[in-house]
């Protein structure tokens, strides 16, 4: 499933973008807010890309790589994962490569899934996780309206602030 804003396409990864996933999930900047092992080779990447493609068949997570429109270079991806059983609530998750940060890219990827997911998939919540130090992402989320929930906290993750967006707050 693609989707298209001003100077974007968000599209569905594949084998033909293990070296961007290797060199997006790799990097040691965006890497510093995350709890993950990251990949060490194109084996590993290309790992990645095939269980993420196995979940989107699944339907278990609708995960974009994202680009310039007229480059094949991924620069970034963004997800909607960890459905609610009701299929009502999900999470997003997102990362870009540093040297586009500060471009409005990812809010403009942002905000076409956040529209996709409420108005194709009718979330009514999107939460977001986010380390405590990345003042970067907790903007991003706050220009979207997402509101931060102060008396929540990350299970798996002390370190990290819990935001939500419901539909109705979608500007």
């Amino acid at each position: 499933m693609k989707l298209e804003t001003e100077r974007l396409i968000l599209r569905e990864i594949n084998e033909s973008h293990t070296e961007d996933i290797l060199r997006i999930r790799s990097n040691e900047l965006i890497n510093q807010y995350v709890k993950r092992k990251p990949p060490a080779s194109n084996y590993e990447a290309l790992e990645f890309i095939l269980y993420i493609k196995r979940k989107t068949q699944n339907k278990e997570i609708l995960f974009w790589g994202i680009s310039y429109k007229g480059q094949q270079h991924l620069i970034g991806t963004i997800c909607l994962w960890n459905f609610s059983e009701d299929r009502k609530t999900a999470e997003v998750g997102y990362e870009l490569l540093p040297e586009h940060h500060k471009k409005g890219i990812m809010s403009e990827a942002l905000q076409s899934v956040l529209h996709f997911g409420f108005n194709a998939l009718h979330l009514q919540e999107i939460l977001a996780f986010t380390h405590k130090c990345n003042e970067g992402s907790q903007s991003l989320l706050l220009k979207h309206n997402f509101l931060l929930e102060e008396y929540r906290t990350d299970e798996k993750n002390p370190d990290n602030l819990i935001f939500s967006l419901k539909n109705n707050q979608l500007i």
